[in-house]
């Protein structure tokens, strides 16, 4: 039989996890679960992605080294994928000894088969930071269509591609000046070589869904250009070997976290990992997001192939989560972490069961309504499904001590949920999960006409109908549990409850071929809870809470009040000419950190045009200075210097409160096209 190792794209380690990355997790778990109660040896891998200049910016800003920022998310990642029955055989990180030892092996193997050569080229670089700028913290205006505010690699509003020095206006996103241009030696993987190789791996079947196949030889046509792997110091990675100076990049690194995530897992359990991969019968799958395509479908393979390694059977795409209809939103609310969710009460198990209902095999984005996702969870999973077993098993607990009968006489309902065994397990392979669900909720909605025909609750009432009680009582419950095994790969820690209510033990797809006769059930007891309202509505409250949103129209926040928020009066009257004295100036935010000893303080270096201030403000508690940088706001320019006991204070940034502090701090923020320096009137 095959085997399969079963990948997720890495999550970055420089925040939470948000319900986009859920998304995937779940849709690649789901298929995972279906092929393990298939009995498949299949691998589950993935791993947090830890190097990159934005992890060694944020650790610096936060006072840590980076090994601590990257142990705290990679432990705060773990526990919201445990909590969400995300099953990986192993979740490891890219900062580790496997990981060092793959690198070097790949990039040797590579410069081997002559794929790896080095050059002198030109690169945007911040004088200020004193440090060359990666495409993602270069800015500007797309030179193709014009849309301002792109990054230095492509533009996410047309889709082209280019060099961070064809971008107009640039600037960098660290310190908000322009960059120039200065020289360095580069490391280069020839990905322009790979052609020949990348038109045969996309032309086998089912290597891709039909449009990220056509995307990908869009991309072949129009000629494929050598991948810069190397970045300049600082950086937060692997050095390149023979270099005192250059990096491995991240996107370099980065996929080989899938093979040592599975090395790690094979050290640890004592299994060959070179035999695994050797091993004809063991097959690669990517679960990806469609924003990654490009990496996994062109660079990794040759990658892969040009190191003596085996490139992926398949990758599966998926398209971005949105709610609601729109693209997540932090200003609604609706950016949505795991960590919110999980907080507000809500059972992982209604986001499984909704995502499943919504996904597909196709390249197409998916929509969290939050309205339809209430409706559908407490109609479909708790109305329709857990309702056979509630309205079965109080009958079977009064009237035969909780035991089904010896044998059920009549099974044609038990055919019937048996007719669609074959057609559910096509759509988990296909990964057609909407259509399973829509292909096993019909035939709930049997159960439930039979259970309305046969009307228990009536022979219940009549002495002589007790056999015939019982016998209808059990072919419920073995109809529940058939229904179980279907949708275990869906919402398996509600299946591991109804195992435990049917006191079986852990379901597989081969126990459709039998049914429970003549065995004893525990008693029902609560199993799962309906979606209310006013738990979406605390979820909401939560995530914004927890990133810190200051940008919620005033409007908005008003509508989302619960209690009026009573605020100071009004000051004494002053004149124009007492207001005059005071000079506020735009400033641009261009550093924060945390101050040491201090519970209240930030430390802000801000930008007012003619010069650089510093200036202590006591907003620690409402936001996160790494998320400041970059950020405009308003200062009072000619406040007397304050001399404290953290150092000198040169003015004073405005923000807004109510009297009661802890109810929310707010920077000042203002209209976009405002220049530092420029004086408010």
């Amino acid at each position: 039989m095959q085997k399969l190792i079963v990948t997720c794209a890495l999550p970055y380690a420089n925040g939470s996890l948000h319900f986009g990355h859920i998304l995937e997790q779940i849709q690649a778990d789901i298929w995972v679960r279906f092929h393990k109660m298939q009995s498949y040896e299949c691998y589950f891998i993935c791993a947090t992605d830890t190097h990159g200049t934005p992890i060694m910016l944020k650790a610096q800003h936060l006072g840590i080294p980076p090994e601590e920022l990257i142990k705290s998310v990679h432990q705060d990642h773990l526990a919201d994928l445990n909590a969400f029955g995300i099953s990986f055989d192993n979740y490891y990180n890219t900062h580790s000894q496997e990981s060092e030892l793959l690198v070097y092996q790949i990039y040797n193997r590579l410069k081997q088969n002559n794929k790896i050569y080095s050059k002198v080229i030109n690169q945007l670089y911040d004088e200020e930071k004193g440090m060359f700028l990666p495409d993602r913290f270069i800015k500007g205006t797309c030179p193709k269509c014009r849309a301002v505010d792109q990054y230095g690699d492509n533009c996410e509003a047309c889709g082209t591609t280019y060099s961070p020095m064809d971008l107009i206006d640039a600037y960098s996103t660290i310190s908000g000046n322009k960059p120039v241009i200065k020289e360095s030696e580069h490391y280069f993987f020839k990905l322009s070589e790979c052609s020949e190789f990348l038109k045969k791996w996309l032309d086998t079947d089912n290597r891709l869904q039909v449009e990220a196949k056509n995307k990908m030889q869009e991309w072949l046509e129009s000629g494929l250009q050598d991948w810069d792997i190397s970045r300049d110091k600082p950086y937060f990675g692997f050095p390149i070997p023979d270099t005192h100076d250059k990096f491995f990049y991240v996107w370099l690194d980065a996929p080989v976290g899938y093979l040592a995530s599975l090395l790690n897992f094979c050290n640890t359990n004592n299994i060959n990992y070179d035999d695994l991969w050797q091993d004809d019968n063991v097959k690669l799958y990517h679960f990806i997001g469609k924003d990654v395509l490009y990496f996994h479908a062109l660079f990794w393979p040759a990658v892969l192939y040009y190191s003596n390694y085996k490139t992926p059977q398949s990758v599966f795409v998926h398209g971005f989560l949105t709610v609601d209809g729109q693209k997540m939103s932090k200003s609604r609310g609706t950016f949505i972490t795991a960590k919110s969710y999980l907080q507000s009460g809500l059972s992982p198990t209604f986001y499984r069961y909704y995502i499943a209902s919504k996904l597909s095999n196709k390249i197409e984005d998916i929509d969290l309504s939050l309205d339809d996702f209430i409706a559908r969870v407490n109609s479909e999973l708790v109305g329709k499904f857990i309702n056979i077993a509630a309205r079965s098993s109080s009958f079977l607990s009064k009237n035969f001590d909780n035991k089904l009968c010896a044998k059920t006489q009549d099974n044609s309902l038990l055919d019937q949920v048996l007719l669609i065994k074959e057609t559910v397990a096509k759509y988990y392979t296909e990964r057609e999960y909407n259509k399973a669900i829509r292909t096993i909720m019909a035939v709930v909605d049997e159960i439930n006409v039979y259970v309305d025909n046969t009307k228990p609750w009536i022979l219940a009432k009549d002495p002589a109908k007790q056999e015939e009680l019982h016998k209808v009582c059990s072919i419920l419950i073995n109809a529940f549990r058939l229904i179980s095994i279907y949708l275990k790969p869906i919402v398996p820690d509600l299946i591991a409850k109804i195992e435990e209510f049917l006191n079986i033990s852990p379901l597989m797809w081969s126990d459709l071929n039998s049914s429970l006769c003549n065995h004893a059930i525990k008693p029902y007891s609560h199993l799962i809870s309906r979606i209310e309202p006013k738990m979406i509505e605390n979820m909401l409250e939560i995530n914004k809470a927890s990133i810190n949103d200051t940008n919620v129209p005033s409007n908005l926040a008003a509508e989302n009040s619960i209690v009026a928020t009573q605020y100071e009066a009004i000051a004494e009257t002053v004149n124009i000419d007492d207001f005059a004295k005071i000079d506020l100036r735009v400033a641009r935010i261009i550093d924060a950190k945390h101050v040491e000893g201090a519970d209240k303080l930030l430390q802000i270096t801000l930008d007012i045009g003619s010069e650089q201030r510093n200036v202590f403000a006591g907003i620690k508690s409402a936001y996160n200075p790494v998320d400041l940088i970059g950020k405009h706001t308003i200062m009072v320019a000619n406040l007397a210097p304050r001399k404290m006991k953290f150092g000198l204070s040169e003015g004073m940034i405005l923000a807004a409160s109510s009297e009661d502090k802890n109810s929310g701090i707010y920077i000042l923020e203002p209209d976009e096209g405002a220049k530092p320096g420029m004086r408010v009137r």
